[in-house]
């Protein structure tokens, strides 16, 4: 039985480089801080998708489980950005039967893959999101083409049945709806176009998630976006127009985030290791070494001098990313809105003077984010919550989702 009687869930960040748990309890409409644990190994369970990954993801969900005195079984977890296909489209105003037909055939027009192959879910959104479709899908082309033959390949040689496939979409909540939103959305006058955030994951993605949480012995509630995870523990419900980067092990996500819709995301294949690759590299050092130039020094002035640069040049992907993102957001937002502030987030958002660099250089406020601060836990834990904050951020924001 769960403390005090009370429901609690486990958030769970199935990372590229580690897996992240958080459980907390619902005391009273606030989220409780029951116990958290997590493992650094490489577990990439989208781009290798073998048994034995997925074997390994299982054991380390049940170490952390055990170790960390994990009491809830009921798990929200998410699927990463650069898997997940997205767009906000305009449609006409229509009552909800017909809408979700209309999605459906929508969809065939920005999908990469056949829809009979993949997991759809969408949200009504207000219509002062105008972003054009084509930018707002969740990974640069590239990225997504080698995606798409890897899944095509894997469709061939292990096919699924179509009773699997109905059982996938019955709990796959990519959203969480809000039906009273939606119905004053519908009942607006009809000469209103309808904007709907449309989200699309492959199920054979979607399937192995669901085969590791049922090894792992645990229940699935739903599967959700990355990016509404982040908002739920970074913003908790801030309508302001603002800007997320996670800075994760292997890939960074870039989000617009305004009235609390993800309505922009953009992945990029560049992340913390490549920067600890450069600079073992360009200094000739190990890797240990390099981890901790890069930890402790960053882009200050100590240490080497050519060391903060070695550190931009390997962000630049990223620094353009969040350029251009902004470019698309600014000119074309309806009411002409510009970002309140830029979230840092992930494990290298703690890389020294990151914060002031992105300030100077793109003026706009920027800030590391705490997800931790809508959760109730015990102040002694404070500092070591701070330190893995931004580690933390998504499996924080999945286990806030019912609460």
């Amino acid at each position: 039985m769960d403390l005090f009687n009370k429901k609690s869930y486990l958030g769970v960040d199935l990372g590229t480089s580690a897996i992240k748990m958080v459980e907390v309890q619902n005391r009273g409409g606030r989220a409780v801080l029951i116990t958290y644990g997590y493992v650094e190994q490489s577990t990439d369970i989208v781009r290798a998708s073998s048994v034995e990954m997925e074997d390994k993801i299982v054991a380390i969900i049940k170490t952390i489980y055990h170790k960390s005195h994990m009491v809830s079984k009921r798990v929200i977890a998410a699927l990463p950005s650069f898997s997940v296909f997205s767009s906000i489209i305009s449609l006409p105003r229509m009552n909800k039967k017909d809408l979700a037909q209309a999605i459906q055939w929508e969809a065939k027009k920005f999908v990469p893959l056949p829809i009979d192959k993949m997991t759809l879910d969408w949200k009504i959104v207000p219509a002062r999101f105008e972003l054009k479709n084509k930018l707002e899908q969740l990974e640069p082309p590239a990225l997504k083409k080698e995606k798409i033959a890897q899944e095509d390949s894997n469709q061939k040689n292990n096919s699924s049945a179509e009773g699997d496939d109905k059982k996938t979409i019955s709990f796959v909540k990519l959203f969480k709806k809000n039906k009273k939103k939606d119905a004053a959305e519908l009942n607006k006058k009809k000469g209103d176009s309808l904007k709907v955030l449309l989200t699309a994951a492959p199920k054979k993605i979607v399937e192995r998630y669901i085969r590791i949480f049922k090894a792992a012995d645990l229940n699935l509630l739903s599967l959700e976006t990355e990016a509404f995870a982040l908002e739920r523990s970074l913003l908790a419900g801030d309508p302001a127009p603002v800007m997320i980067i996670d800075i994760g092990a292997v890939s960074s996500d870039v989000t617009i985030i305004d009235n609390s819709i993800p309505i922009l995301t953009r992945s990029i294949d560049v992340g913390g290791s490549a920067i600890t690759k450069s600079v073992m590299t360009s200094l000739n050092v190990d890797l240990s070494r390099a981890e901790q130039f890069k930890r402790d020094i960053g882009f200050s002035a100590l240490g080497p001098s050519d060391l903060p640069e070695i550190i931009k040049n390997t962000l630049n992907p990223i620094i353009n990313e969040v350029k251009y993102s902004l470019d698309i957001y600014l000119s074309q937002s309806k009411h002409n809105m510009s970002l309140e502030k830029i979230i840092l987030t992930g494990g290298s958002a703690w890389l020294p003077e990151l914060v002031s660099y992105l300030s100077k250089l793109l003026d706009v406020k920027v800030i590391i984010g705490d997800p931790w601060d809508k959760i109730v836990y015990p102040l002694e834990l404070k500092p070591v919550l701070s330190e893995l904050g931004p580690r933390f951020a998504v499996a924080v924001g999945l286990a806030m989702r019912e609460i």
